[in-house]
C-alpha cells in the first residue's frame, strides 16, 4: 500500500474561482475516492516554516511572497512574477503552497527512512517555480524541495515530468547537478508555454546529458507517445541506476484539455503510469513520489488521478463513477460528469499529419539518444 498524503491546508492555495488551477479538482478526486469506500485517512504533513525554503528560493523572494500573501502591499512585486494573471495574489496562497510543500518532502523523508516504497501526495508539483520567480501558476518549488531532501541523504534522483509544460523550473535549479537527472515529455515549446525543454537543452558541467527534453508534436496520440516514453525513460533508467523516481503527474495532456494540444485518453494515462510503477519496482526498488500538477479539464484530471490512485493500491478499477457523485458534482460545476472512468478519442477529433507527427517524434527520440550517447558509455 502507498503511503497517500493530503492536509486540508492544501486548499489554502486558491489563486480565485476563475483560475484553472483550482483546488476543486482534489477536492473531487478525494470525495469520488470516499464515495467508492476506500480509505480517506490520509497522512497529514506539518506546516513547513518558510525558512526551508531558502534551500531553493532566494530569501528576499521568500519574504516578498509571504508578505504579500498576508494582504500587504509590496512596490516590487512585478519582478517576481506575482500579481500577473497567472500567478495572482490572494490571501494565504503562501501558506497553502508551504502545506502542499511540506507534502512531497515528507514523502521524500518517508522513503529515506523506508517506511514507505510509493508516496501519492494529492498536491504539489509546482514545476514552474524559479529560485525567485513565479510562473505558471507556481510559487514554491516542492519537487526541488524534495529532490534537495533525496540528495542530501546521497541518493541519485530521476525526476519524470509528464506534465504537457516543460518542468522548466525544476531542470534550472539542478541544470549542473550529477546527482540527479530530469526528463520532461512535453508539448514543443515552439507552440506551448514557457516556450523551453528543447532537445539541446542536456545540462552543463557534471550534470552533461543528465536533463532530457521530448517536446512532442501537437495532436500526438497515446501510440506515439508511449513508444517515446519506452524508448527513451526505459534506458534512462537503466543506465543512470537512480535510488529513487519522483514524478510530477500532470494530466494536460489529455485530449480534453483546454490548455494544450496533446491527445491522451484516460487508457493511454492507466498505460503510462504502469509502466512508470513497473520501472521503478525494476530500477529503484519501487521508490518513488508521485504529485499532481497540470490538469484543466476538471472531470479528466479527477478521473485519471484516480486512476493513478487504483492502480498504486492494486484496487481494480471501476467501470462506472458513482451516480451519487456524479450529481452532486454535475450541479457543484454546472457540467455533465462521464458515467465511465475511462475515454476514447471522440471521433470528431480529427488529427492533421499524423504520419508526420510521429514520424518527427521518432526523429527525436533518435536524436536525443544520439545527443547523449557518447557520455553514456
Amino acid at each position: 500500500m502507498p503511503g497517500i498524503i493530503y492536509s486540508n491546508k492544501y486548499n489554502l492555495y486558491n489563486l480565485g474561482p476563475a483560475h484553472p488551477f483550482s483546488p476543486l479538482r482534489t477536492e473531487m478526486l478525494i470525495d469520488l475516492i470516499s464515495e467508492l469506500g476506500y480509505e480517506t485517512n490520509f497522512k497529514e504533513p506539518g506546516q513547513l516554516a518558510y525558512q526551508k525554503l531558502y534551500e531553493i528560493h532566494d530569501p528576499k523572494y521568500v519574504y516578498t511572497v509571504e508578505e504579500l500573501s498576508k494582504g500587504k502591499k509590496l512596490n516590487d512585486s512585478n519582478i517576481y512574477g506575482l500579481g500577473t494573471q497567472d500567478n495572482p495574489i490572494t490571501i494565504g496562497m503562501a501558506e497553502g503552497a508551504r502545506y502542499q510543500s511540506s507534502g512531497t518532502l515528507l514523502g521524500a523523508k518517508l522513503l529515506i527512512e523506508n517506511k514507505e516504497k510509493k508516496i501519492l501526495n494529492l498536491g504539489g508539483g509546482f514545476h514552474h517555480a524559479h529560485k525567485n520567480f513565479a510562473s505558471g501558476f507556481c510559487i514554491y518549488n516542492d519537487l526541488a524541495l524534495a529532490i534537495k531532501e533525496m540528495i542530501r541523504h546521497g541518493w541519485h534522483v530521476i525526476y519524470l515530468d509528464i506534465d504537457v509544460h516543460h518542468g522548466d523550473g525544476v531542470q534550472e535549479m539542478f541544470y549542473s547537478d550529477e546527482n540527479i537527472m530530469t526528463i520532461s515529455i512535453h508539448e514543443s515549446g515552439e507552440y506551448l508555454f514557457p516556450g523551453s525543454g528543447w532537445l539541446h537543452e542536456l545540462g552543463k558541467g557534471m550534470g552533461r546529458s543528465l536533463k532530457l527534453n521530448l517536446p512532442l508534436e501537437p495532436f500526438t496520440e497515446g501510440d506515439s507517445y508511449l513508444e517515446v516514453f519506452d524508448k527513451t525513460v526505459t534506458p534512462a533508467l537503466s543506465w543512470f541506476k537512480p535510488d529513487a523516481i519522483i514524478i510530477q503527474t500532470g494530466v494536460d495532456a489529455h485530449f480534453s484539455d483546454p490548455l494544450a494540444d496533446i491527445l491522451l485518453t484516460t487508457y493511454d494515462y492507466e498505460k503510462l503510469f504502469k509502466r512508470i510503477i513497473e520501472l521503478s519496482d525494476e530500477y529503484c526498488k519501487g521508490r518513488a513520489i508521485f504529485t499532481l500538477g497540470g490538469g484543466y479539464s476538471i472531470t479528466a484530471a479527477t478521473r485519471i488521478w484516480a486512476v493513478l490512485y487504483f492502480l498504486l493500491n492494486n484496487i481494480p478499477l471501476p467501470e462506472n463513477l458513482p451516480e451519487k457523485w456524479r450529481n452532486k458534482w454535475s450541479k457543484k460545476l454546472n457540467k455533465n460528469i462521464p458515467e465511465l472512468l475511462h475515454d476514447k478519442l471522440p471521433a470528431y477529433v480529427e488529427v492533421p499529419r499524423k504520419n508526420i507527427i510521429e514520424k518527427t517524434n521518432r526523429d527525436l527520440i533518435q536524436r536525443l539518444l544520439d545527443a547523449v550517447s557518447s557520455d553514456w558509455l
